[in-house]
């Protein structure tokens, strides 16, 4: 069973930034994003601070976020990396599965990726993960290189907006339309 400990605060500063983008799209009325924590069962417990200093993992997570834009299902999940190539392996099944059938219901799965050496912020559709991942389980590369995602799909700051995800949905959204367009 994993364990709880300062692993988990690695992606804190994105998981604020993240927060502050969602507060700010509830305020302008644009979507309701909530964080879904971990649940996990506390093993000790400092008695002073009263803070958790041991604890495991109940189960395993799904996505960080999960909400409502304009009336549109969204999961997405957050992943930091501090190099120019993101290593798959913090990307699992359960996600991979889970994020499937959210789409296949409807809604629109992604994955939010901080490169933190580049102060770059990339909006990850679930397609484009999904065939990486794949490419890894058949013995392919084990990481994604910077220059192969999907150009077009950077995230900036915007209107007092910290990570403007929304612009990834959209354009996203656009795709999907014109996939289904050319479909038919």
């Amino acid at each position: 069973m994993p364990s709880w400990n300062s692993r988990g605060l690695r992606g804190s500063a994105l998981e604020t930034l993240i927060n502050m983008t969602n507060e700010r799209y509830r305020d302008l009325h644009l979507a309701l994003i909530q964080k879904i924590p971990t649940p996990i069962t506390p093993i000790n417990i400092d008695k002073e601070t009263r803070h958790i200093t041991l604890a495991y993992f109940d189960q395993k997570s799904t996505v960080d976020y999960i909400g409502a834009v304009q009336g549109i299902p969204v999961c997405f999940d957050a992943k930091e990396c501090a190099v120019d190539t993101f290593p798959l392996q913090n990307v699992h099944d359960h996600q991979i599965a889970f994020m499937r059938e959210f789409e296949r219901q409807g809604g629109i799965a992604f994955f939010l990726i901080a490169f933190t050496a580049k102060e770059y912020y990339y909006y990850c559709p679930f397609r484009e993960m999904e065939k990486f991942y794949h490419r890894a389980e058949e013995g392919g590369r084990k990481s994604v290189r910077f220059e192969e995602f999907t150009e077009g799909y950077a995230l900036g700051q915007k209107q007092s907006v910290p990570i403007h995800y929304l612009e990834g949905i959209s354009r996203d959204l656009d795709f999907r339309e014109t996939e289904q367009g050319s479909a038919e």
